[in-house]
């Protein structure tokens, strides 16, 4: 019956808001997707490539393959979030990505690896992300960013953790029992944690957003615009256009770092080590930018995050060993952790979360999208001129294009009632 309904298999708490352990159990979601994101797969590129006989080149155009088809799924994802609830939907997700990471135990050959790829980065990268994000958005209203930003930065950590974990079970088993030590971890953790432990919506177990004793005055909990509406809005593409130049970006520089840093006279160690101050400036922006998105205007938060890239791209160009290699880091870590925490915030408040699984689905669609092409395009700059600086620079227009975007793009309308339930709410309306 509970799980037909969606609602809880588990009496309702006796006391305390359950919201905040919806963001312990989104967290530890978020850090699960790790097998599904690029740091994840990095460590069986080599002992893959070395005992299946292909090529790195293969390896890679596989691997973007899987990236692009991958995120072609995930509106409709999105779409299932809304229609059968978090609980559900994480559940079947846990069950089919531990069933493609089981299968990437089986790869043959690049045929093989290309399907497990789009079946890992679909439900791993992108599917499992958005539900757990999701989560979050249906359960706090005022407090969205700071609770957004708390499961961000316990999400990466858990993420980053993951390699470091697996690349021990490559070397004492090899990389095959390490894919299903992935899969059997998905679906002892995953499936019962969104079975036992996730709620829907705060209506399911007698509560209200953000643990508040009423709801606000003349407004229910549940509104949203559909995704059709969102779409035509302006803001809903700046928030994108962010998303997609953090994502292509941060995952170029990535994706060429130790050769990017390698040619500006780091050693391979050095620019590998440049992953510190990156991870270390994530964090502080999504804890940072999470607490101050629920203070101030988002056009702040979309402006710092692109300005945050734009100097990092440019200092790229003559970065060094010492402060500036740190600066380097920081500013790029920092750019991707403010635009994840700003969108998962903002499109809740401004479009509401009765389609926000829909809505959602489109911009980490796009997102993801970028992350596959941005990397390509950095590869593309360097063989044509030699070197990166062109690359990087003809790079920083596009986060100048977007501060300018949020300077004169127009905010929705609508929004989230206050707590006088004074703003104007559209109807809600199906796809």
């Amino acid at each position: 019956m509970g799980f037909l309904s969606g609602t809880s298999m588990i009496p309702a708490p006796t006391r305390g808001f359950y919201g905040w352990r919806m963001v312990v159990f989104a967290a530890i979601a978020l850090a699960l997707t790790g097998p599904g994101q690029t740091v994840g797969v990095s460590v069986f590129v080599d002992p893959m490539i070395e005992d299946l006989g292909i090529t790195r080149t293969q390896v890679s155009t596989a691997y973007l393959i899987g990236t692009l088809t991958g995120a072609l799924a995930l509106p409709w994802i999105g779409q299932a979030i809304d229609r059968f609830g978090i609980r559900r939907t994480m559940a079947v997700i846990g069950v089919v990505f531990g069933a493609f990471l089981m299968g990437m135990a089986f790869v043959s050959g690049i045929v093989t690896m290309t399907g497990g790829f789009i079946g890992i980065r679909m439900m791993g990268q992108g599917a499992l992300s958005l539900v757990a994000t999701t989560s979050v958005a249906l359960w706090f209203g005022r407090r969205r960013g700071l609770a957004m930003g708390i499961v961000a930065a316990a999400g990466g950590v858990g993420m980053t953790l993951i390699p470091l974990g697996i690349e021990r079970v490559i070397d004492a088993s090899g990389w095959r029992t390490a894919w299903v030590v992935e899969a059997l971890v998905i679906w002892l953790v995953i499936v019962p944690l969104a079975l036992l432990f996730i709620r829907n919506r705060p209506s399911d177990i007698g509560q209200h957003m953000d643990g508040d004793p009423e709801p606000p005055t003349g407004a229910g909990e549940a509104w949203g615009v559909s995704r059709r509406e969102a779409l035509r809005s302006p803001f809903f593409w700046l928030v994108t256009a962010t998303v997609a130049t953090t994502g292509a970006l941060t995952t170029a520089v990535v994706f060429h770092q130790i050769d990017l840093l390698g040619s500006r006279g780091f050693t391979p160690t050095q620019a590998a080590a440049n992953f510190i101050p990156q991870t270390v400036a994530t964090l502080i922006a999504t804890l940072g930018v999470g607490a101050l998105a629920d203070h101030i205007s988002p056009r702040l938060v979309l402006a710092l995050s692109m300005i945050f890239m734009g100097v990092g791209l440019a200092l790229g160009t003559v970065v060094s060993l010492g402060l500036s290699g740190i600066a380097f880091g920081m500013l790029i870590g920092a750019s991707g952790g403010a635009a994840r925490v700003v969108e998962a915030t903002e499109l809740p408040r401004y479009f509401g979360t009765l389609h926000i699984g829909a809505i959602r689905g489109v911009v980490t669609a796009i997102g993801i999208a970028g992350a596959a092409v941005g990397p390509v395009l950095f590869s593309l700059g360097h063989d044509a001129t030699g070197n990166y600086s062109m690359v990087l620079l003809l790079s920083t227009t596009i986060p100048i294009a977007v501060i300018v975007a949020t300077l004169v793009i127009r905010m929705p309308s609508h929004g989230e009632p206050d707590d006088q339930g004074e703003a104007h709410l559209l109807a809600a309306s199906r796809d």
